[in-house]
């Protein structure tokens, strides 16, 4: 009920979660935390999250997360 905010899943089999959406009225379970992305291989026999770190200078404590999409080239 509470879960990642969005999902985009590649042909490949790897799907990119976004969340930590923060918005007035939505349940937060860690307010104080920032957004985050999160990487998971469909194929593996048993998948799990892995958080993607997010380069340097980029402004992590107002990263709020609302979708995602991603551009295959």
């Amino acid at each position: 009920e509470f879960g990642s905010e969005d999902i985009d899943i590649l042909p490949n089999g790897l799907a990119f979660i976004s969340s930590g959406l923060k918005y007035p009225g939505l349940k937060s379970f860690a307010p104080d935390k920032p957004g985050e992305i999160f990487l998971m291989d469909l194929t593996e026999d048993n998948p799990r999250a892995v958080e993607l770190r997010i380069s340097r200078g980029f402004d992590l404590a107002s990263f709020n997360p609302h979708g995602i999409s991603t551009y295959v080239d």
